[in-house]
């Protein structure tokens, strides 16, 4: 069901960190995580979100059937095995995705030149576990496995745009621009344009590092007053 306006939301991210939106717009949109973990000195991306997340994200891969079925964990772990070109080094990929399915949750990797035992020895690192407001995975600190950095939150929000949430750590106020940022509710906003022309935001907000990308329809002088009215903060 989604949340009504003004409504608070909690998202867990993949780490376990948990932050919490409100304010009058609609937060009811789903969310997802993505996580950076370092597996036997090699580094993993994965990604969680609602139960058809996987699905939606392994078709956009190229995975129109997955080739494999197991019980795992108390969920469904399928893969695929895709082959694409890149252009850029001339070379064809060979790349095993991989999907984990719970009861509401998902998540999704990716390992190239892989087997399905390789993947498995990855998977056997890390504990999965759902919970009402998101999915963690727990890496094994003795098989030499462990979160790279935070896990951030994506969420769009209708009429604003494209949110990225990371809690506020010392590396990102270093980030920060050097220019003073406006005064809101939420937090201190700054305005910066990326390469290719498009505005976006960055809000500090007391314990949270937000970025905002505006929608195409969105009206971006009237981002800072949109941004006025959300709260946005972790949840310990």
């Amino acid at each position: 069901m989604a949340a009504a306006a003004g409504a608070p939301v909690t998202h867990r991210a993949v780490d376990d960190g948990r932050f919490v939106l409100e304010g009058a717009l609609d937060l009811g949109a789903p969310f997802t995580s993505v996580a950076d973990v370092t597996i036997g000195g090699r580094l993993h991306e994965f990604t969680a979100g609602p139960v058809g997340l996987a699905d939606d994200v392994a078709r956009t891969l190229g995975v129109e059937r997955f080739d494999e079925e197991l019980t795992y964990r108390g969920g469904t772990l399928l893969t695929a095995r895709t082959r694409p070109y890149d252009p850029q080094i001339q070379l064809t990929e060979d790349r095993l995705v991989a999907v984990w399915r719970g009861r509401r949750h998902c998540f999704l990797t990716e390992l190239y030149g892989a087997t399905t035992t390789d993947l498995l020895g990855v998977l056997r690192t890390l504990s999965v576990r759902e919970h009402d407001d998101g999915l963690t995975l727990s890496p094994n600190a003795k098989s030499g496995a462990e979160f790279a950095a935070p896990a951030t939150v994506l969420k769009e929000i209708p009429g604003l745009g494209l949110l990225e949430l990371a809690p506020l750590t010392r590396q990102r106020v270093g980030r920060l621009p050097t220019w003073r940022g406006l005064r809101t509710g939420a937090g201190e906003l700054f305005r910066d344009t990326l390469p290719d022309g498009t505005p976006y935001f960055v809000l500090a907000a007391a314990d949270v590092w937000l970025s905002l990308v505006p929608f195409a329809d969105t009206a971006v002088e009237q981002v800072p007053a949109l941004v006025d009215q959300l709260r946005v903060r972790t949840a310990r």
